[in-house]
């Protein structure tokens, strides 16, 4: 089945799972445009308009990103993640700082990115949210991890809103746990590549219409549980 062209920003680009997606969708020929804080140096040259100085924590990040983005939107991705590593013996101000720290990156940023975008996302257009299965309530076996699994629990309902709010605009809303993935936020653990996530994660929004926006789904095909 051939594929037809389209207009993807992938927003935090640099390096790891972004990197790669934004390396899947020039090599299928879409016309990508990345954001991000630095550009890797080795992919100046690629067919990439790369979106530099944009932390979408803070209000000129946002605006920066607003401004640049001059066309519509068929394809939104938003990869934006810390990780941190809390357990309950351990909750000093270093370890609440670092909860808060993941609310505002994992979850708060997220949404005022498709709240900021909203207008360049044509009817039509859809929006992926990375989140994880650790911010799945029911699947929590083993507990600690709070900031990341608070935080991706707090994005999760969040897409879950932006799904029902976008729907009048005929734009469809995924989130999408790519899996154990092999990048520097894992430490390089993990059961599967950058590559091959983001190769999952596209099919995954290639499938995506209005009558499943709003779900939470792996990047292998499996939906989730809440």
């Amino acid at each position: 089945m051939s594929h037809s062209p389209i207009h993807a920003l992938v927003v935090g680009a640099n390096r790891g799972i972004g990197l790669a997606l934004t390396e899947a969708l020039l090599a299928r020929g879409d016309r990508v445009s990345a954001s991000c804080r630095t550009a890797p140096p080795a992919h100046q040259a690629t067919g990439t308009r790369w979106i530099e100085g944009v932390d979408i924590t803070q209000d000129a990040g946002l605006q920066r990103l607003v401004k640049a983005v001059d066309s519509p939107i068929d394809l939104l991705i938003v990869n934006a993640g810390v990780l941190g590593s809390e357990r309950l013996g351990g909750l000093d101000d270093d370890a609440l700082a670092s909860i808060r720290r993941q609310f505002e990156v994992n979850a708060l940023a997220p949404l005022r990115v498709v709240a900021a975008l909203r207008h360049r996302l044509p009817q039509g257009s859809r929006v992926g949210l990375l989140t994880s299965r650790m911010g799945s309530i029911s699947d929590n076996t083993s507990g600690g991890y709070y900031g990341y699994r608070m935080s991706k629990a707090a994005l999760n309902a969040a897409g879950r809103s932006l799904a029902h709010d976008l729907r009048n605009n005929g734009i469809a809303l995924r989130l999408l746990h790519p899996g154990f993935v092999r990048t520097d936020m894992t430490g390089g653990q993990g059961d599967t590549d950058p590559a091959t996530a983001a190769r999952g994660l596209l099919a995954r929004l290639d499938e995506l219409s209005l009558a499943h926006s709003g779900e939470f789904w792996h990047a292998q095909g499996q939906e989730l549980p809440w």
